[in-house]
């Protein structure tokens, strides 16, 4: 009972607060009929969920690696796209698996690659000359095969054969598969070698910037502990490509005829592995010199960000367009709206009936279980296993695990690459509730932000209650802009506009930090 009453008086400010937002909460749901503020409330739940995909990998990136990534919305909605892409275009998500798989193989060996650059480094003449005749190798290979690798892909400026309308089809269920692109005038072996090649040359170079760049002395056991995994990995993603090219129509062919619901789960499984690979590459080619340099991190990310915005339009276009919700989600006619589970698995309803209303099972029921599920397993990952425990540990005293023999090198990389993996897997899920384009990153991020200062830019479960609060604010507006909120001295109920609706999470956020500086589960600095 002491114990309790202790932690109540060291943290009476934030027990205080959740008490006063929990009884805001039932103040608003007083002006509404039961069914309007549940429907609300899951709606809530729902913007939630997503906010909380992005906000959390901001968070873990942000707890242990200090790096603010100002680029976490445009990968979000580079999730989204290429969500889109392996959903409605297997043709394409199958003809690049190849060339992704040898360049991927290739980064995969750069341990093998340190060390080779660290035996090069004892000739002085050559240590700072060799990375560059490398690099100009690799880029003139790179620039010779890729190009004629035959890919079938969507054309945004004919309109006939744009993401625009292969969206559209896709939504009637008559899209067809085009027929594969040829190579052209070269054989395929030559091609898929010199891909080989120039990547290689292209991650053995960056082993040789990054050797150049280190002071640590060398030394003759540099061959002790040979990295034989990374030369595993190479071999079977090598592998990996080739069975791909080899089979290439068939398996597009099996992923066009699979039921959608598979499908949609298959691209947040791709989309999601595509976000890992791309926070990975990132931290180790762009972020990872740049630590001690924060501000030359916001202005990197930031710029990331434009090029990532100035990429989607150049190969996806400009319109916005959407993304087919999976068949499980999307039945309709004779057994619909549902009105229980038991019909809404059988029909496969898009709606099912709650309290007389109607509630999309997509937004309202998968969304915020895939974030209850999200938010289960990484807290699981960060408080019950070993990673954990380590990424913990480096959050609170950084020095400390590396003096324990820990690769903290390397567990800054998972970081950064799972934060970018939840951002990917909230883009591929918000595709069919909010539609793609090519502002939709910028405008999670705001959201995410918030609901970081409002939770606590270090806390996990701080993101999530964020989250929830950004989430549950917004909906509220918006449904008191429906039905008006109704004022002792006005006549007329009172509407908010369209404008409160982010202007009233920035208040929340503006009141919260008045209270409590460090956010609802913030540390103290």
């Amino acid at each position: 009972m002491g114990t309790a009453i202790q932690a109540f008086r060291k943290n009476r400010t934030l027990w205080i607060t959740l008490a006063v937002l929990a009884l805001l909460f039932i103040l608003a749901i007083q002006g509404m009929s039961t069914q309007d503020w549940v429907i609300t409330l899951l709606r809530g739940l729902s913007v939630g969920a997503v906010t909380f995909l992005v906000a959390s990998g901001f968070s873990l990136i942000f707890g242990l690696l200090d790096v603010l990534n100002l680029a976490h919305g445009t990968l979000f909605m580079i999730g989204a796209y290429v969500g889109w892409s392996i959903y409605v275009r297997p043709d394409t998500f199958i003809d690049l698996v190849t060339p992704a798989a040898f360049l991927i193989a290739s980064f995969a060996l750069i341990p093998v690659w340190e060390r080779v650059a660290e035996r090069l480094r004892a000739s002085r003449s050559t240590a700072r000359v060799w990375p560059w005749i490398g690099l100009l190798a690799a880029i003139t290979l790179l620039a010779l095969t890729l190009p004629r690798y035959p890919l079938t892909i969507w054309d945004p400026e004919v309109y006939a054969n744009s993401p625009v309308t292969n969206a559209f089809m896709a939504n009637q269920g008559q899209f067809v598969l085009p027929e594969p692109v040829p190579f052209n005038g070269i054989s395929p072996a030559t091609v898929l070698t010199g891909i080989l090649a120039g990547s290689l040359l292209l991650a053995f170079s960056l082993a040789g910037f990054s050797r150049m760049r280190s002071r640590a002395p060398q030394t003759s056991r540099v061959w002790k502990d040979f990295p034989w995994r990374s030369i595993l990995i190479f071999l079977s993603l090598v592998l990996v490509g080739i069975i791909v090219f080899i089979f290439n129509t068939p398996i597009s062919l099996w992923l066009h005829n699979l039921n959608t619901t598979w499908m949609f789960l298959i691209a947040m499984l791709g989309a999601t592995l595509i976000g890992i690979g791309l926070g990975a590459l990132m931290e180790i080619t762009l972020i990872r010199p740049l630590y001690s340099r924060p501000i030359y991190q916001l202005m990197l990310t930031l710029g990331l960000s434009a090029i990532g915005i100035e990429i989607v339009r150049a190969i996806w276009g400009r319109p916005e367009f959407t993304m087919p919700k999976p068949s499980l989600f999307n039945g309709t006619g004779q057994g619909c709206p549902a009105t229980s589970l038991a019909d809404l698995v059988a029909n496969k309803c898009s709606t099912i009936s709650l309290l007389g209303g109607r509630v999309r099972t997509y937004n309202e029921i998968f969304i915020p279980l895939v974030g209850i599920v999200v938010l289960v397993v990484v807290w699981i990952l960060l408080q019950r296993t070993r990673i954990g425990m380590i990424i913990r540990a480096g959050v609170q005293d950084r020095e400390m695990v590396e003096a324990l023999g820990i690769n903290v090198r390397r567990v800054f990389t998972l970081v950064f690459a799972l934060g970018v993996g939840l951002a990917a897997l909230g883009g591929v899920l918000a595709g069919p509730s909010m539609g793609l384009s090519s502002g939709m990153g910028e405008n999670l991020l705001l959201n995410a932000l918030i609901a970081l200062a409002i939770g606590g830019l270090t806390s996990y479960p701080g993101a999530a209650a964020g989250s929830l609060l950004v989430g549950l604010m917004q909906q509220f507006i918006i449904k008191y802009g429906q039905i008006g909120i109704h004022l002792p001295f006005l006549a007329e109920p009172l509407k908010p506009t369209p404008p409160l609706v982010p202007a009233s999470t920035v208040l929340l956020m503006v009141i919260v930090l008045l209270v409590l500086p460090q956010g609802l589960f913030g540390r103290k600095e």
